[in-house]
């Protein structure tokens, strides 16, 4: 039995583990695919940290504080700030190789709703792959073991103090039953149950289910950000074109070649992200077309290639010049804000389960994430939660338990149908802009359907998952009176008078059947 596993391997979970392994605490990473497959290797956008000599933390919390439209936990945003700069430098101490200036020194970046520069890259447009790959360089020369492939299906709890996790070993097709004194979960968010997305697959919201399901009080899931410009163009994937680009003069124009974001906003392109996506929304359907334009061809072309050199191949790929026209975009699903309830320490109102990263809900990001926040708060709150589990070993006894595993002979059934129709619907009735009789019939729908289902051993686990965060998502917007940050309900149109967060656990489910 270990003292503690952490299931995810983005830049929280990562974090976490190195943090435990320097506490002297016996720690093993379970990953859903490969270790580097996590949000954190996608991440074109940077990471905002106040190290500049123009910046300092006021300025930075003042702006985190606003693009969370008023719903930020304070404390949660002044440890980001205030953690984030020495959590920076120990990346860097690490072999995190940060873009620097002509001078050799950092190079400072301005992304949406940033008051000064304060965004750094790696690579132009690849920063979470190098914080990836810095992280799990660290993770490997400590030795922790990372067990790949290990789908989470359920964390095992008895009376009310998580004793572990319950996997499919892909690899193996077995059902490993892991025991452990502690878990942090840092599975990442929910942003792929909608089919136009920029995340990875895997991020379903699984941990967030799991930890439902077992007692977890989940908060705010009703805000989803959407990324205001993902690639749009005939079979090309959901391509994410970074908000750098319009940080670095890209402008969004519509079919007719006007520039039309001085109708929505002062900030223009760099308002924040909500106003953006419904910007572009209310474009789209103004003009009836799926899509606006992204143009970024009047800089320099040496210049966009070396800043963006991810984009530009990707982008050549299909046959687009970034650097000589403009580029179809669309909003797609790209944070979430919800999940698991936390305190500043990352504890759970179960015992001895933590969560950190996306999946957690600590207040730091409120309505509407701060671009390039999500990770700082990877490595900040990765960090206290390693502190954190440190804390309740010292504290506990423990049941020593012994692991298991069972071969799977039978196939569990498959409703890959199901959950394309369901990811149709979730982007069409939970997407940039909602009205309350479609996310009613979503919600029923959802809840009916997961009814019939979980009693069932043989269901599919991403169906069950997404029919959960599809009814915590639903049912979170109708307890929500009106409009605030990423969610905009054309009902209630009218800003919120209160500061109150939407939070739900197992029990209301009981009560909505």
């Amino acid at each position: 039995m270990r003292d503690c596993i952490v299931i995810g391997s983005g830049v929280a979970g990562l974090r976490a583990a190195i943090e435990l392994k320097r506490l002297g605490i016996d720690v093993a990473i379970f990953t859903k695919d490969k270790a580097s497959e996590s949000n954190t290797n996608y991440a074109q956008g940077g990471i905002a940290v106040c190290l500049s000599k123009n910046d300092n933390f006021d300025l930075h919390i003042k702006d985190t504080l606003i693009a969370g439209a008023g719903l930020c936990n304070k404390k949660s945003v002044e440890i980001l700030v205030k953690e984030g700069p020495d959590k920076v430098k120990e990346l860097i101490d690490w072999g995190c190789q940060f873009d620097k200036n002509e001078n050799g020194e950092l190079n400072f970046t301005k992304e949406a709703a940033h008051s000064v520069n304060r965004i750094l890259h790696a690579n132009g447009d690849a920063t979470g792959a190098e914080i990836e790959r810095t992280l799990l360089n660290k993770a490997q020369k400590e030795s922790i073991e990372i067990n790949e492939h290990y789908r989470l299906i359920d964390l095992l709890v008895e009376n009310k103090r998580v004793i572990g996790a319950k996997f499919h070993n892909l690899k193996e097709n077995t059902l490993n039953y892991t025991y452990a004194k502690s878990v942090v979960l840092a599975t990442g968010g929910y942003a792929a149950i909608y089919n136009h997305t920029t995340n990875p697959s895997l991020t379903t919201g699984d941990g967030i289910a799991s930890a439902f399901l077992v007692g977890c009080t989940v908060e705010d899931m009703e805000f989803v950000q959407f990324h205001p410009t993902a690639l749009n163009y005939k079979k090309a994937p959901s391509f994410l074109l970074s908000e750098s680009m319009r940080g670095e003069g890209a402008i969004l124009i519509n079919d007719k070649g006007e520039r039309f974001m001085e109708k929505y906003s002062k900030q223009l392109e760099l308002a924040p992200r909500d106003i953006v996506a419904r910007s572009i929304f209310s474009e789209m359907q103004n003009n009836l077309k799926d899509h606006v334009y992204l143009d970024i061809s009047h800089l320099d072309s040496e210049f966009v290639k070396k800043r963006f050199p991810t984009i530009y191949h990707e982008c050549l790929k299909y046959g687009l010049d970034i650097t000589k026209e403009p580029i179809p975009v669309s909003p797609a699903a790209h944070y979430t804000m919800g999940g698991v309830k936390t305190d500043v320490d990352c504890k759970t109102n179960i015992s001895g389960l933590f969560a950190c990263g996306e999946c957690a809900c600590n207040g730091v990001h409120g309505a509407n994430r701060l671009a390039s926040n999500s990770m700082l708060e990877g490595l900040v709150y990765g960090a206290r939660a390693a502190i954190s589990v440190k804390a309740y070993l010292e504290n506990k006894n423990f049941s020593l338990k012994t692991d298991e595993s069972t071969k799977l002979t039978g196939t569990t059934k498959n409703f890959q149908t199901k959950i394309k129709n369901l990811k149709d619907r979730i982007f069409k009735d939970l997407g940039i802009v909602r009205k309350l009789s479609s996310v009613t019939d979503l919600f029923e729908c959802s809840l009916s359907s997961f009814q019939t289902i979980k009693n069932n051993n043989s269901i599919d686990i991403d169906y069950r998952n997404l029919l959960i965060i599809a009814i915590l998502i639903s049912r979170s917007a109708l307890e929500r009176k009106n409009s605030v940050g990423a969610h905009y309900c054309i009902d209630t149109p009218w800003p919120p008078t209160d500061k109150s967060h939407v939070s739900l656990n197992i029990k209301d489910l009981e009560k909505w059947t």
